[in-house]
C-alpha cells in the first residue's frame, strides 16, 4: 500500500507553449485518472475524444491543479483523497479516501 498523499503535488512533464489558463477557465483536455497502484478509472484518451470543463464543476485538486497550465502542456497532479472525491469516494470505481493520480494534457482554455 502506498502512503497517503498529504498535499496536492503537480509535476510538469511538458511545458506548454500556449495560453494560460487562469482559475475558473473552461479546458479542453485529455486526461487519464489512475488510483495509486496505477488502476485506471477513466480516460479520454481510451474514448478517443478531449472533453471540455468549467474548472468550477470538477474537483479542487483540478480547480488547484490546472491553472497555471499552458496550452499544450502536459501535467501530472497527485491529488489528496480531501481535495478529490473524498471519504465516500465515487464507487464503483473509486474507493472511499482514494488518493488520485490524473495525467493531463492541456488543448484549450476559454
Amino acid at each position: 500500500m502506498s502512503e497517503p498523499v498529504n498535499e496536492l503535488i503537480i509535476e510538469d512533464t511538458v511545458v506548454g507553449q500556449g495560453e494560460e489558463c487562469k482559475p475558473g477557465a473552461t479546458v479542453k483536455v485529455h486526461y487519464r485518472g489512475t488510483l495509486m497502484d496505477g488502476t485506471e478509472f477513466d480516460s479520454s484518451y481510451g474514448r478517443g475524444q478531449p472533453v471540455e470543463f468549467p474548472l468550477a464543476n470538477l474537483i479542487k485538486g483540478w480547480q488547484e491543479g490546472i491553472p497555471g497550465m499552458k496550452v499544450g502542456g502536459k501535467r501530472m497532479l497527485t491529488i489528496p483523497y480531501a481535495m478529490g472525491y473524498g471519504i465516500h469516494g465515487s464507487p464503483p470505481a473509486i474507493p472511499a479516501k482514494a488518493d488520485l493520480k490524473f495525467e493531463i494534457e492541456l488543448l484549450g482554455v476559454r
